[in-house]
């Protein structure tokens, strides 16, 4: 069974379990301030997860693109990506663990096929903050799941959360790959690579306070998530995922052009050449830069560039990988077919500025002695060179030598031009913030995108949006810079609007009569049937999932901050309330 074959039954198992289907979101969070990336399905589901009613429903499911950069250090094993497919069905105050159990297991085993005896299962362990999940226990010994193969594993193994708000214990599912058990007390979790977890439940059934305290929900959701690559190599009976048909194209164009071929410098290649064109190609497309996303960005490229001297390739075979990656994906995500030239313009601009500087910071990294690379030298290697940490890392680590990470970033702190890179958890995961003064933010924002059109150009479109209770940012479609006037005139726009304490009204309806009603929408196709349309007075009307304030006497004084370009054709707006 092929990746296309498995999303298709997917899909069509929990449409009939009463799920209506999501088209994927971008991989660019809206309105999340904690990450930089989706990580998982989860994310642009969060204000529904908070709370607030999902216009599609109260079962959903999905299969979502995601980037995770957390584990990079394992891209290159059998299963470890920075982009990958996630299928997730979701329960938003409806059914609960055994219907969620239940239906996993009932998919695995009758749809795909997979041998029961392959698959073992953990819940959550218990704690002083919250018991062991014994209903998720006594689910699996009614499905048939030996005791011998459940397994209860502490917090750090079976429990998800956040810093702040909803949370709880998750079951997860592995499959058995027959590989010789690395010691007697290999069990699921164990990174030996003998099980390979498939799927995960997540139960949030607590909300963490900021004291710690866990409470009890009064709704509670279900959240999961199995990764289409993974699935799709044990379907096919693959070793990795890079042998699968979504990676074996990437890999024989590699293979065919390499004058010195190295298994997992291919891997890390064809890994991050699509993460890349993934990025590039998204709805909200994001260049290479020294900031946020495009940082990541630039550390994919440039930790694949390093790989492909390795091999002896060209720039002509990473443009080989980015055409086939467009080729697997156009059909589910149509953007990067759309982006084809931008994405390849893109890449080539990245590797010629590499390439200038990658052979004089090899030879200034063969300088460095000592036991360890200093922060420092690896600072200077950054700043310099323009080497990610990644590469002086695998550099180091070729030599027998560590380095001082801790030292490098703080280096990297006091670099004012790269301060809002921040630390590395930033795109770790998180929930966004629901709080009185992100919701208000988040109101201000409809009115700021409608003041740009009447005072600016009225075919300004939002292309992006970042909410944190201290500030908005907006991302905008415009080719200059913003006059003093035109910034003016726009902060006065949204003031004169709050000042007339406009009400805040929501509908529901389709996503054609939105459309027809003049609402406003970030992108076409997100919903099949009804979305919320939220218009303040006869001033702005888009179609938004909300959390929006009652009234525009309640946001104060709009100040904007900020404007400036954040690539070709985009700007961007930050601003407060007062």
């Amino acid at each position: 069974m092929d990746a296309e074959q498995l999303i298709q039954k997917y899909l069509e198992f929990f449409e009939k379990k009463g799920h209506k289907t999501l088209k994927s979101d971008s991989l660019i969070p809206e309105n999340n301030a904690s990450v930089l990336f989706t990580t998982a399905g989860m994310f642009p589901l969060t204000p529904y997860l908070m709370g607030n009613p999902h216009p599609m429903g109260k079962k959903l499911a999905s299969v979502q693109k995601c980037i995770r950069t957390g584990d990079i250090e394992d891209v290159g094993d059998s299963t470890h990506l920075t982009f990958f497919e996630m299928l997730g069905n979701w329960s938003l105050g409806d059914y609960f663990k055994k219907e969620s159990l239940t239906w996993s297991f009932e998919f695995l085993t009758k749809e795909l096929g997979i041998n029961p005896d392959k698959l073992s299962v953990t819940v959550f362990k218990g704690d002083e903050n919250a018991p062991k999940d014994e209903e998720s226990t006594n689910i699996w010994i009614k499905l048939g799941m030996p005791k011998e193969r459940i397994y209860a594993l502490p917090k750090k193994d079976n429990w998800w959360e956040l810093e702040t708000g909803p949370c709880g214990p998750d079951s997860e599912i592995f499959f058995d790959t027959g590989k010789k058990s690395c010691s007697k007390d290999c069990k699921p979790g164990c990174s030996c690579g003998k099980y390979v977890e498939i799927w995960n439940n997540v139960f949030m059934q607590y909300n963490k306070l900021r004291e710690g305290v866990y409470k009890p929900l009064a709704k509670k959701n279900v959240d999961t998530g199995m990764g289409v690559e993974r699935t799709t190599a044990i379907l096919s009976g693959k070793k990795s995922v890079y042998e699968t048909e979504l990676f074996e194209p990437l890999m024989q164009e590699i293979k065919n052009d390499s004058k010195n071929y190295q298994e997992k410098s291919a891997r890390i290649i064809a890994d991050h050449i699509k993460s890349a064109t993934m990025i590039l190609g998204d709805e909200r497309r994001v260049p290479p830069s020294k900031t946020d996303q495009g940082y990541i960005l630039r550390r994919l490229v440039r930790r694949a560039i390093r790989h492909s001297r390795n091999l002896g390739l060209q720039y002509f075979t990473l443009e080989k990988i980015a055409k086939k990656t467009i080729d697997i994906y156009k059909k589910r995500h149509s953007s990067i077919e759309k982006s084809r030239e931008f994405i390849l313009n893109e890449l080539k601009k990245e590797y010629e500025k590499f390439s200038k500087t990658l052979e004089k910071g090899l030879k200034a990294f063969e300088k460095i002695s000592g036991n360890d690379v200093g922060g420092k030298d690896a600072f200077l290697l950054f700043q310099s060179y323009g080497f990610p940490i990644e590469i002086t890392k695998e550099l180091a680590a070729e030599k027998g030598l560590s380095v001082d990470e801790k030292s490098f970033n703080a280096e990297m702190k006091l670099h004012q031009e790269l301060s809002k890179i921040g630390a590395e958890a930033k795109f770790k995961g998180g929930l966004s913030d629901n709080s009185e003064k992100t919701t208000k933010l988040h109101t201000a924002t409809h009115l700021l995108a409608e003041a740009l059109r009447r005072i600016v150009s009225k075919d300004i479109k939002q292309k992006g949006s970042n909410i944190t209770p201290e500030r908005l940012r907006f991302d905008f479609n415009f080719n200059r810079k913003l006059t003093d006037e035109e910034l003016k005139k726009t902060e006065a726009l949204v003031n004169e609007q709050i000042s007339k304490s406009l009400p805040i009204i929501k509908k529901e309806m389709s996503f054609e009569e939105a459309k027809k009603s003049g609402a406003h929408a970030e992108f076409e196709g997100k919903y099949k049937e009804k979305v919320f349309v939220y218009s303040a007075g006869d001033f702005s009307k888009e179609v938004c999932g909300g959390p929006h304030i009652s009234n525009t006497k309640e946001l104060g004084r709009f100040k904007i901050v900020k404007e400036e370009s954040i690539a070709a054709g985009i700007r961007r707006i930050k601003a407060i309330l007062e």
